[in-house]
């Protein structure tokens, strides 16, 4: 499956609202474009959770293109789409290999936003390019977390990494990394809690492992990646701003895409955090991520509009 039938699977959800809801606003002959017609698009765009700020620019985008006209579905689709591929504007971006030596990657995100399915989804993609990959399941404090990493290791044939139910987590980040170096393995991928008894605590925990990686290999981390759960919407952006105080997020992998119709959510997160969206997970098997591109991203938001 290529990159834009991928996303459109994921985004079926999304798709299908936006497909109810803008063909209601329409009638055969087309619609006048005035207050009324703004005001009934806005709500429409706001449902998909891409932030009240962006569905107004976009409403805004319409409304001086088209203001006092009647307009065609097809017209206005194609310049909400135009204006959706400026806002969410970024070159691709996939993970930065290290020049030398193992790429360590560290994955942060809240319990249940999809971290585990993700570090799956990522070792499968690196496997499928020929690199060797060792995991360090260092979420000691949840012993699910790390029976679900394992499956996952197994299933894949990954080498795993863990310690005993309560260790010290950033001792299990650095022996990880340890035998990624000695395996000459090419990528090594660090599980993090996502919740501990306080959220100061949290913090302290993902700061030492950041730290402990940095000094066993300089300039790692290589990549910070923050999964988020799609499915949370707008609550996804106050989680982003903590985990990035913390350990220097680099960019996002949002989850469970499939499993909402508030796909417009990417918007939101690319318009108030800054951070570059890597991959989007578009279903529940391992080949299920793809990488995120705002032109085919918008393109399969839309697909079946119209």
């Amino acid at each position: 499956m290529g990159l834009f039938d991928k996303l459109k699977q994921g985004l079926r959800k999304t798709t299908q609202l936006l497909n109810t809801d803008i063909r209601d606003l329409f009638k055969s002959e087309g619609r006048m474009a005035d207050a009324a017609f703004l005001e009934e698009l806005f709500e429409t765009l706001v449902k998909t959770d891409m932030g009240v700020e962006a569905a107004q620019e976009t409403v805004d985008q319409i409304g001086e293109a088209f203001r006092g006209r009647v307009v065609e579905m097809a017209d206005v689709l194609e310049e909400i789409k135009k204006y959706l591929k400026k806002l969410l504007a970024q070159p691709p971006e996939p993970i930065r290999f290290a020049s030398a030596g193992p790429t360590v990657i560290m994955v942060a995100g809240v319990n249940g936003c999809g971290k585990t399915t993700t570090i799956a989804k990522l070792t499968g993609m690196f496997q499928a390019e020929g690199k060797k990959v060792v995991l360090g399941a260092a979420d000691t404090f949840r012993a699910a977390a790390v029976e679900q990493l394992a499956i996952w290791a197994e299933r894949l044939g990954a080498e795993i990494v863990t310690g005993p139910s309560g260790s010290d987590p950033a001792s299990v980040a650095h022996r990880a990394v340890a035998r990624a170096i000695e395996s000459n393995a090419e990528v090594c991928i660090v599980d993090t809690a996502g919740r501990l008894q306080t959220q100061r605590n949290l913090m302290q925990q993902l700061s030492k492992i950041h730290r402990v990686l940095g000094k066993q290999i300089a300039d790692a981390p290589h990549e910070v990646i923050l999964v988020l759960d799609a499915t949370t919407g707008q609550n996804g952006i106050s989680q982003a701003r903590h985990f990035t105080e913390a350990v220097r997020c680099t960019g996002l992998v949002l989850a469970k895409l499939d499993g909402t119709a508030k796909g417009g959510v990417v918007v939101a997160i690319r318009k108030r955090v800054g951070l570059p969206v890597k991959y989007v997970g578009v279903g529940e098997k391992a080949e299920d991520i793809a990488l995120f591109e705002p032109g085919p991203f918008v393109d399969a938001l839309f697909a079946d509009v119209g």
